[in-house]
């Protein structure tokens, strides 16, 4: 594929970010209840048409719209002075967004389920004892947490060393990072309910900001050799032809 036809699809990657961020902040506008202390009003709410189109539509399209915007961050970067960094980085944050995918799935499908229950009068739900498949659900959603915050502080890193993007978009990114995993974890611990912390809104909107600016304010790359970087072996440089060309027209001379 020629080498502006991959910097157009890029640039409409790098519009997922924006979108992403948008999708997660209306999916974040009304919090859930805490089902650990209003289980009835958590039953109700999982159980109504808008949790479902907001955890389909919001999170999990949201979601894959991140993975694809990542990829295209990564593609980018690939050819800028932290290009190592930036597909390292890259590879971390698909890996989190992967296995957050399943989680949301159970949020979004399961979830509606153990309220229905709960509402025609089944009894007994929340005291059921612990499984594995609980123990594994927990740990997999800290590994997600962990891998999400690496992998978006590097990318943030990762942009602020590019050269070619803005270093503000960069520090954006990093802090919408904190805000949304590890401090949302802090609220949620401490503070508020067990879902949704208002911080993930403030990070979204940074998210929205920062990752419009990859797609709208800069050029996309031209994939040639990072500055500092030899050429591919069997690559003629600029400087090289323009030798070659000289030499040329003395001999015709």
């Amino acid at each position: 594929m020629p080498a502006a036809n991959t910097a157009n699809w890029i640039r409409i990657g790098l519009w997922a970010l924006p979108l992403y961020g948008l999708l997660t902040f209306w999916s974040s506008l009304d919090p859930q209840p805490d089902p650990n202390t209003h289980y009835e009003a958590w039953s109700r709410y999982v159980t109504t048409t808008h949790y479902v189109l907001t955890h389909l539509f919001g999170s999990i399209l949201g979601l894959i719209l991140a993975i694809f915007g990542t990829f295209a961050l990564g593609a980018y970067l690939a050819n800028a002075r932290a290009g190592r960094l930036g597909l390292v980085a890259m590879v971390i944050t698909v890996l989190g967004s992967a296995l957050f995918l399943p989680a949301i799935g159970v949020s979004t499908f399961a979830a509606p389920e153990e309220g229905q229950a709960h509402l025609a009068g089944i009894e007994g739900i929340p005291e059921m004892p612990t499984s594995f498949a609980d123990t594994s659900f927990a740990a997999t959603s800290l590994l997600v947490v962990l891998l999400l915050f690496v992998g978006n502080v590097l990318l943030g890193v990762a942009v602020w060393r590019s050269g070619t993007l803005p270093r503000w978009a960069g520090a954006l990114w990093a802090a919408a990072a904190v805000l949304m995993y590890p401090f949302g974890l802090v609220y949620a611990a401490t503070i508020g309910p067990q879902s949704t912390p208002p911080t993930v809104l403030v990070g979204a909107v940074m998210v929205v900001v920062g990752g419009g600016v990859d797609g709208l304010e800069r050029p996309a790359p031209s994939f040639e050799p990072a500055r500092g970087r030899s050429p591919a072996r069997g690559t003629v440089t600029p400087a090289e032809r323009t030798s070659e060309n000289t030499s040329s027209r003395q001999l015709a001379e």
